[in-house]
């Protein structure tokens, strides 16, 4: 993460150009290495190895504008010479390669650069980087220059010289310790930008917020769960409740079938017996009172088993007869010559019933 620090020193360091392009440019060698004018003079040596060059590898990437490459440092120059600063080539991707160092590839060389190469008029290059001032790691690169003033011997030959400047370079040393934790939670190097730290951040809020949506679905299905298992029990309850009652039913509230049977056998023979003297007690006063003829008594008992209440209204509107009162032949035998005559009294029955002589001759021979 950018922070201020008054601990980091800037470092230029040459390179003997190959000649095969597709090898790439050594900017750095593998593990600590010195100038041979004895810098650098505030730590013991400088630094790089796997780990170190991953974390440079990382903030060169992550940046919009690639590194330049440009002549004898005059990048650096420029502003206390006034000349300008052209581009030899350019570069951003880079790559480490275990026990010889930190290389540049997929160099972009301008044509002016390739002729000054080919013509071996530059020999080397020189790498421009920040260093820790307490532990001498390499911490980024800012440029490289195409230079013909190496100061060391080697199989790389090598220039230093130390450039005191105001950048604002990371410095892991000076980093807080509490974002150094956050970051190492996050998995992120501790070269990460603030952009990218803060989109770490937001993405895993995101996360967070999810699994607590999810967490209170969950909790919300549990209740309902709950309340499922809560029926489900009182259901079982009243089941064992009906069972009981099933194999043994309260006597107050229930009988048994047969029993209702026998019951409901009994009331209706002893409704069709009450019936049966009720209607033959309407009838025989009906005889009695001449409201009936003899004729009529068959009707009328057939009447009275099938609607009472009928046989009560039609013996009720008919007048009594008070010839039907008596014996109809004093004491004499009745008429059985169809063509005997009848008496004064028994034409005037006939005309009260509305009968033929022949029907009430028939009736009295029956």
């Amino acid at each position: 993460m950018p922070n201020p620090s008054t601990h980091i020193a800037i470092a230029a360091l040459s390179f003997e150009l190959s000649t095969d392009s597709s090898a790439g440019l050594q900017l750095t060698p593998s593990g600590a290495f010195r100038a041979r004018d004895g810098r650098p003079t505030d730590v013991a040596a400088w630094f790089i190895n796997a780990d170190v060059a991953a974390r440079v590898i990382q903030l060169a990437s992550s940046a919009a504008n690639s590194l330049v490459i440009d002549y004898e440092h005059q990048t650096l120059n420029a502003e206390a010479n006034g000349q300008p600063a052209p581009a030899a080539g350019w570069f951003k991707n880079m790559e480490w390669r275990e026990g010889v160092g930190l290389f540049a590839i997929n160099v972009e060389w301008t044509e002016k650069a390739k002729a000054f190469i080919a013509a071996k008029e530059y020999k080397y290059i020189s790498p421009v980087f920040s260093y820790s001032k307490t532990t001498g790691e390499v911490i980024k690169m800012l440029h490289v220059a195409l230079t013909n003033t190496p100061a060391l011997d080697g199989m790389q030959a090598v220039a230093l010289k130390n450039l005191e400047t105001s950048l604002q370079l990371p410095n892991e040393e000076t980093m807080n310790p509490v974002l150094k934790a956050l970051l190492a939670k996050l998995g992120l190097p501790e070269t990460t930008s603030e952009t990218d730290a803060m989109t770490a951040v937001t993405a895993l809020k995101a996360k967070a917020d999810q699994i607590d949506a999810k967490d209170a679905e969950i909790v919300g299905l549990k209740a309902k769960a709950d309340q499922l298992t809560a029926k489900d029990a009182e259901i079982v309850s009243l089941k064992a409740a009906n069972a009981t009652n099933a194999g043994n039913p309260d006597p107050a509230k229930f009988v048994p079938i047969e029993a209702m049977t026998a019951m409901q056998s009994q009331i209706a023979a002893l409704t069709a017996k009450f019936q049966n003297g009720e209607v033959n007690d309407v009838v025989t006063v009906a005889l009695k009172e001449g409201r009936l003829l003899p004729a009529q008594e068959s009707w009328a008992r057939e009447l009275g088993n099938k609607d009472l209440a009928s046989l009560k209204a039609f013996v009720a509107s008919a007048p009594a007869i008070a010839a039907l009162k008596q014996t109809q032949t004093q004491g004499k035998a009745p008429v059985s010559d169809p063509d005997a005559e009848l008496s004064d009294e028994q034409i005037a029955i006939c005309k009260s019933l509305g009968l033929s002589k022949e029907d009430y001759k028939k009736s009295l021979a029956e």
